[in-house]
């Protein structure tokens, strides 16, 4: 990325701010009401305090851990699940019309299923994160798995490959960008439900944290959490780009926007490269 793209978005994340700190300096209340709301510096020196504390790395510690493992087995389970609705027809038949049922539901809802089948709430939290990760990540596998096309495998079964060498070597690379897709998309969600989660049932962790500020009214508090959570979730979402990146590395990238005539250019094939004796001449009739 270049210079003046990174200046460019640090510059609409300052104006941000400083919108911020205006209406709230100002104390505006035209509908949208910013007087009982905390300034960017009152938000700045409580996220100063907080960063000091044990607390806070304990609460990010815990948050971070519960992310980890949820996601970790979302993304293996809803890979092999995906891949076999998308490859077998009883695996199909079978799975299927579970994965659609329960689909729909959100993931928050699950919470009192958590605490009726498991022993503990670290437990419960877990089990909501791996569930608000599992169908995206199932639910993209699936279509990218069913959209490659046929001759590859044909391909690899004609020069004597077997189920395995197909699985490893055409399915699973070539369903590789819609996997990362829906990792991309499943680790946003299991932010989103378990910081909700620790709101409802957690003892410790970023949602937990945030909800106390709430209910004593410690609104700087509440903010430090928000920043917190939006900054572990862009840094997590980054991170499972980057590796979708590193792991398509093979596949071809499309030409950026400026420049891309003259990069197209250059990698034409010239006229002159052609041999002349690739065309065949017709001989005359006679």
């Amino acid at each position: 990325m270049s210079a003046g793209r990174w200046l460019l978005r640090a510059a609409s994340l300052a104006a941000a701010l400083g919108l911020w700190q205006l209406l709230t300096s100002l104390d505006v209340n035209l509908w949208l009401r910013f007087e009982q709301f905390p300034t960017v510096g009152e938000v700045a020196s409580a996220f100063a305090d907080r960063v000091g504390t044990g607390p806070y790395w304990q609460d990010l510690g815990h948050s971070l851990r519960r992310i980890g493992v949820g996601f970790v087995l979302a993304a293996v389970l809803g890979v092999a699940v995906g891949t076999a609705v998308a490859r077998s027809r009883w695996a199909a038949d079978l799975l299927g019309p579970l994965v659609e049922v329960v689909r729909p539901v959100p993931a928050i809802a699950l919470v009192p299923v958590a605490i009726l089948l498991l022993p503990t709430n670290e437990q419960g939290i877990v089990f909501i994160t791996f569930a608000a990760a599992f169908f995206p990540v199932a639910v993209s596998t699936r279509h990218a798995v069913r959209a490659l096309t046929p001759v590859w495998e044909e391909a690899v079964l004609t020069m004597g490959g077997g189920r395995a060498r197909v699985l490893f070597s055409v399915v699973l690379p070539g369903a590789l960008p819609g996997i990362f897709g829906g990792l991309s998309v499943g680790i946003g969600v299991s932010w989103i439900c378990v910081i909700s989660a620790e709101m409802i049932s957690g003892e410790y962790g970023v949602g937990y944290r945030t909800w106390q500020d709430y209910t004593v009214v410690d609104y700087p508090g509440v903010f430090v959490g928000m920043t917190t959570i939006g900054a572990l979730g862009w840094l997590t979402s980054t991170a499972v780009e980057l590796l979708g990146r590193r792991a398509t590395a093979w596949l071809p990238r499309p030409a950026a926007r400026t420049g891309g005539r003259a990069a197209a250019a250059r990698t034409a094939v010239p006229r002159t490269a052609v041999p002349r004796t690739a065309v065949p001449r017709k001989e005359p009739v006679a």
